[in-house]
Protein backbone atom coordinates (compact mmCIF):
# COMPACT_ATOMS: atom_id res chain seq x y z
CA UNK A 1 0.00 0.00 0.00
CA UNK A 2 1.64 3.11 -1.20
CA UNK A 3 1.85 6.11 1.53
CA UNK A 4 -0.08 8.39 -0.49
CA UNK A 5 -3.28 6.06 0.06
CA UNK A 6 -2.59 4.62 3.24
CA UNK A 7 -2.90 8.48 4.33
CA UNK A 8 -5.57 9.26 2.67
CA UNK A 9 -7.63 5.97 3.88
CA UNK A 10 -6.54 7.45 7.50
CA UNK A 11 -7.68 11.12 7.01
CA UNK A 12 -11.16 9.48 5.89
CA UNK A 13 -11.27 6.93 9.16
CA UNK A 14 -10.86 10.03 10.61
CA UNK A 15 -7.51 8.85 12.38
CA UNK A 16 -4.43 11.29 13.59
CA UNK A 17 -1.01 10.71 12.21
CA UNK A 18 1.35 11.29 15.40
CA UNK A 19 5.37 11.21 15.07
CA UNK A 20 6.65 7.60 15.57
CA UNK A 21 9.17 7.42 18.24
CA UNK A 22 12.61 7.59 16.95
CA UNK A 23 15.05 5.90 19.19
CA UNK A 24 17.90 5.64 16.25
CA UNK A 25 20.53 8.02 17.82
CA UNK A 26 20.33 5.67 21.29
CA UNK A 27 20.18 2.69 19.37
CA UNK A 28 23.61 3.37 17.25
CA UNK A 29 25.41 4.40 20.63
CA UNK A 30 24.10 0.85 22.36
CA UNK A 31 25.05 -1.11 18.93
CA UNK A 32 28.53 0.87 19.18
CA UNK A 33 29.74 -0.68 22.18
CA UNK A 34 30.35 2.80 24.24
CA UNK A 35 27.22 2.08 26.14
CA UNK A 36 26.47 -0.34 28.99
CA UNK A 37 23.49 -2.29 28.08
CA UNK A 38 21.89 -5.85 29.76
CA UNK A 39 24.08 -7.47 27.76
CA UNK A 40 27.00 -6.58 29.45
CA UNK A 41 25.44 -8.18 32.91
CA UNK A 42 28.21 -10.41 34.79
CA UNK A 43 27.04 -13.95 35.59
CA UNK A 44 29.67 -13.53 38.73
CA UNK A 45 27.72 -15.12 42.26
CA UNK A 46 28.15 -11.68 43.78
CA UNK A 47 27.46 -9.66 40.34
CA UNK A 48 24.02 -10.95 39.95
CA UNK A 49 23.29 -11.07 43.65
CA UNK A 50 23.74 -7.23 43.85
CA UNK A 51 21.57 -6.66 41.02
CA UNK A 52 18.84 -8.67 42.48
CA UNK A 53 18.65 -6.95 45.79
CA UNK A 54 18.35 -3.87 43.95
CA UNK A 55 16.01 -5.06 41.68
CA UNK A 56 13.75 -5.94 44.38
CA UNK A 57 13.91 -3.32 46.71
CA UNK A 58 12.93 -0.86 43.78
CA UNK A 59 10.08 -2.94 42.58
CA UNK A 60 8.89 -3.25 46.22
CA UNK A 61 8.23 0.45 45.94
CA UNK A 62 4.83 0.95 45.36
CA UNK A 63 5.74 4.77 45.07
CA UNK A 64 7.68 3.72 42.12
CA UNK A 65 6.39 4.68 38.46
CA UNK A 66 6.24 1.56 35.91
CA UNK A 67 9.21 3.00 34.43
CA UNK A 68 11.28 3.65 37.37
CA UNK A 69 11.02 -0.47 38.27
CA UNK A 70 12.01 -0.85 34.96
CA UNK A 71 14.81 0.82 34.93
CA UNK A 72 18.22 -1.33 33.65
CA UNK A 73 21.14 -2.17 36.08
CA UNK A 74 23.79 -4.01 35.22
CA UNK A 75 26.16 -5.28 37.45
CA UNK A 76 30.10 -5.73 36.22
CA UNK A 77 33.09 -6.36 38.51
CA UNK A 78 30.84 -4.90 41.26
CA UNK A 79 30.52 -1.73 39.31
CA UNK A 80 26.27 -0.68 39.10
CA UNK A 81 25.14 0.75 36.14
CA UNK A 82 21.91 2.36 36.28
CA UNK A 83 20.04 3.52 32.73
CA UNK A 84 16.17 4.34 31.74
CA UNK A 85 13.64 6.52 31.96
CA UNK A 86 11.98 8.00 34.80
CA UNK A 87 9.40 10.05 35.65
CA UNK A 88 10.86 12.12 38.11
CA UNK A 89 14.02 13.55 39.53
CA UNK A 90 12.66 12.10 43.16
CA UNK A 91 12.79 8.66 41.24
CA UNK A 92 15.87 9.38 40.23
CA UNK A 93 17.82 9.60 43.52
CA UNK A 94 15.73 7.26 45.13
CA UNK A 95 17.21 4.34 42.92
CA UNK A 96 20.48 5.61 43.36
CA UNK A 97 19.92 5.54 46.99
CA UNK A 98 18.92 2.27 46.74
CA UNK A 99 21.95 1.08 44.34
CA UNK A 100 24.70 2.71 46.76
CA UNK A 101 23.29 1.19 49.83
CA UNK A 102 23.75 -2.44 48.50
CA UNK A 103 26.92 -1.66 46.49
CA UNK A 104 28.74 -0.68 49.76
CA UNK A 105 32.15 1.06 48.63
CA UNK A 106 31.49 0.34 44.94
CA UNK A 107 31.10 2.68 41.95
CA UNK A 108 27.36 3.45 40.98
CA UNK A 109 26.85 5.02 37.65
CA UNK A 110 24.11 6.97 37.15
CA UNK A 111 22.65 7.16 33.91
CA UNK A 112 18.84 7.42 34.26
CA UNK A 113 17.06 10.21 32.35
CA UNK A 114 14.20 11.88 34.18
CA UNK A 115 11.51 11.70 31.20
CA UNK A 116 7.67 14.12 32.01
CA UNK A 117 4.80 10.85 31.61
CA UNK A 118 2.71 12.16 28.87
CA UNK A 119 -0.51 13.20 29.45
Amino acid sequence: MTQKLLLALTVAAGLSFAQAPDNTKRNQEDRSGATTTADKQSNAKNDVELTRMIRREITRDSNMSTYAKNVKIVTKDHKITLRGPVNTQEEKTAIETIAKKHAGDYPVDNQIEVKAPKP
